[in-house]
């Protein structure tokens, strides 16, 4: 296997920590509003992930740093062609960010409800719009003969990569549901646990039309495997969270947005970014990756610095583990 196979494989691994993690971020963020019945169930909702969101965004960091290092000529086209859209996305990460950092600096109701409003908002645009940009990406775009995108961002918004942006936001949104059920005690984890029904059998219906559409287009025999797996955890974890088994629903969760990750990077490959003009202007592995010795550094690197950083943010799980309820948020002055 050559080096820009290594590291194909390596920013598929990147983007599937990002959407594991960050996944059920952006739920929690989507249930402030759909779960939560009042200012102490948000803040309890946004507790459960208050110690850890930060640390999953680094994963969004190393896929784009590692994709713009490995790949230049597909990060150039990636944000050329969909700036608006990724722009979008990063306007909301930045507004998220501090909105959680300055939800609580002022006593007001009105300054807390509005950085609630916003962190329900920045959650639910990012979670609908990556569906949106990897529903493109894995379809294809107007990329020409020098490698640049030539569409407009019209041509972004069509019926694949529309469906696929629901895909996210209800599998993130399931994602988020199991976590609070297993993060929470009380009337909210009940709860928790029966919206996750709901949202799960909406996102079943939603995946199965998108990941078939997917295999039909543009699947293989591997990617059917991923396929299958995908659509049988997510089937497990509905039935697990129905039994009250939330640790079993969320890592069959998780295993249904790492096989659906996996199937849509193996659909691309040897592809990174295919042309929808010409098969032949598509940007491969081969010929949008950096010089064999760049990507050797790249791999000593991250040899070094990656099992730091997963030991780290392991460590920051296991210590904030317990579960919480409104009985541990103190009454607001």
């Amino acid at each position: 296997m050559e080096l820009h196979d290594v590291w194909f494989v390596l920013i598929a691994v990147l983007w599937t920590g990002y959407f594991f993690l960050e996944g059920f971020d952006f739920g929690v963020g989507v249930l402030t509003k759909l779960l939560a019945r009042d200012r102490k169930e948000r803040r309890v909702l946004i507790n459960t992930i208050g110690p850890v969101w930060d640390g999953n965004e680094v994963w969004l960091l190393s896929a784009g740093g590692a994709t713009f290092a490995a790949f230049p000529d597909w990060y150039a086209t990636l944000f050329s062609g969909f700036y608006l859209p990724l722009l979008l996305i990063l306007i909301c990460l930045i507004v998220r960010g501090v909105s959680f950092e300055y939800r609580h600096k002022r006593p007001e109701e009105n300054w807390q409800r509005n950085w609630e409003n916003a962190i329900f908002w920045t959650s639910l645009i990012p979670a609908f719009l990556w569906g949106v940009a990897f529903g493109n990406i894995v379809r294809g775009v107007k990329i020409d003969a020098q490698k640049e995108y030539v569409g407009n961002v019209l041509d972004l918004l069509n019926a694949y990569s529309i469906l696929g942006g629901l895909v996210t936001l209800t599998l993130f949104t399931f994602h988020g549901t199991v976590f609070v059920a297993l993060k929470t005690v009380g009337d909210i984890r009940v709860r928790a646990r029966a919206l996750a029904l709901r949202v799960g059998l909406l996102t079943a219906v939603l995946a199965l039309g998108f990941l078939t559409w997917t295999q039909a287009t543009r699947g293989d025999s591997a990617s059917l495997v991923a396929m299958i797996v995908a659509v049988v955890s997510l089937v497990a974890a509905i039935a697990a969270v129905r039994v009250g088994r939330e640790g079993w629903s969320f890592a069959f969760s998780g295993v249904t947005i790492v096989a659906a990750v996996a199937m849509l990077f193996l659909t691309l490959f040897p592809n990174v970014m295919p042309s929808s003009l010409d098969d032949a202007w598509s940007l491969t592995v081969t010929n949008a990756s950096s010089t064999p010795y760049t990507l050797k550094i790249m791999t000593w690197c991250a040899g070094i610095a990656t099992p730091v950083v997963l030991l780290y943010q392991g460590w920051t799980y296991w210590v904030f583990r317990k579960r919480i309820g409104t009985q541990h948020i103190a009454d607001a002055h």
